[in-house]
């Protein structure tokens, strides 16, 4: 791809713009050749000149968490987005959801919610044959149950254990529909240090996976309010509480939200990450004036709605303006 690009770059007219892009393409090149194979977290690579210093510079390394993007750009700036919740966000929150026989393990980070392992146990349901019979099939069915839970907890361990002793992991929710989510937490199921992580309380819940762990952190957003992504989703509900009254407390379009931010109506700011100049500016104006900004990224599940209802912005009045 990289070919390709290079020799698409020859047909730029400005002489020191191609010169600056082949040499990074070329760059780019001589480093990947390096590599026999993607490392486990992905591969991040940036190579340009500063056209005021005439310094070039070429920067290649693996990340520490995984990438999970594929972006390529040819630009006046390094797209550094993708990476910036792996630095500025370094507390992390562990969510289990477990139920008789089925879990979801994940992790909260910043704005970003992932879904680290799903998986399925097979645990029959109760069995009405009477005597004997139906004690045996219930210790059968009870020694599985008791085997799923062991083999959840083991997950957790091999997931959060390493974000533990990394200074990372803040604390643990745990939830699930029925009783599992207790018969869990009660047993010898997760390492001792992690155990003392869990936040109270248990949290009941009806669905798995992503959604199931979306309304776990939501429903703990009292012990979690000063976490990113539960910060983001309040202020998502504030906005369509505003909208739905058409009470003049939000902004939308770039010139009004400019206008506003003169004016020092802004109190926060949500905008989309993309490569958009004139949305850059906006973040850079909301800094100045004192509005808290978010920007988010396709993890937050109205970002699509942010991108095309509003052009990339929104934001909370403290007052109405005209």
């Amino acid at each position: 791809m990289l070919r390709q690009e290079a020799s698409i770059a020859q047909n730029i007219k400005l002489k020191r713009t191609r010169d600056a892009v082949e040499a990074a393409i070329s760059g780019a090149i001589d480093r990947l050749m390096s590599f026999s194979k993607v490392p486990d977290n992905g591969l991040v690579l940036f190579c340009g000149e500063n056209f005021d210093t005439e310094e070039y510079k070429c920067y290649v390394f693996s990340p520490p968490e995984k990438v999970t993007v594929y972006f390529y750009r040819t630009d006046k700036y390094f797209h550094t987005e993708f990476l910036e919740d792996m630095t500025e966000e370094n507390e992390v929150y562990g969510l289990i959801i477990v139920e008789r026989d089925q879990a979801t393990i994940g992790i909260l980070r910043g704005s970003r919610i992932l879904v680290l392992e799903e998986f399925e146990g097979f645990v029959p349901g109760k069995h009405m044959m009477g005597g004997q019979s139906q004690r045996r099939i219930d210790r059968i069915v009870e020694e599985m149950y008791h085997n799923f839970l062991k083999e959840v907890g083991e997950k957790v361990n091999q997931h959060f254990l390493p974000l533990l002793e990394e200074g990372k992991l803040k604390g643990i929710l745990l939830g699930g529909p029925g009783y599992a989510k207790k018969d869990f937490f009660d047993g010898d199921y997760i390492d001792y240090r992690l155990k003392k992580l869990v936040l109270e309380p248990l949290v009941d819940l009806g669905d798995q996976g992503e959604a199931g762990l979306r309304e776990m952190v939501m429903r703990m957003k009292d012990v979690l309010k000063s976490q990113k992504y539960v910060e983001v989703q309040s202020l998502m509900d504030e906005l369509k509480y505003h909208l739905a009254k058409d009470d003049g407390l939000i902004v939308y379009g770039l010139d009004y939200i400019k206008k506003a931010l003169e004016m020092g109506a802004v109190d926060s700011l949500i905008v989309y990450d993309e490569e958009n100049p004139e949305l850059q500016k906006v973040i850079q104006e909301a800094e100045k004036y004192g509005a808290k900004v978010y920007v988010v990224g396709d993890e937050l599940p109205e970002a699509e709605w942010i991108k095309k209802t509003f052009g990339g912005a929104v934001g909370k009045l403290r007052f109405k303006v005209d």
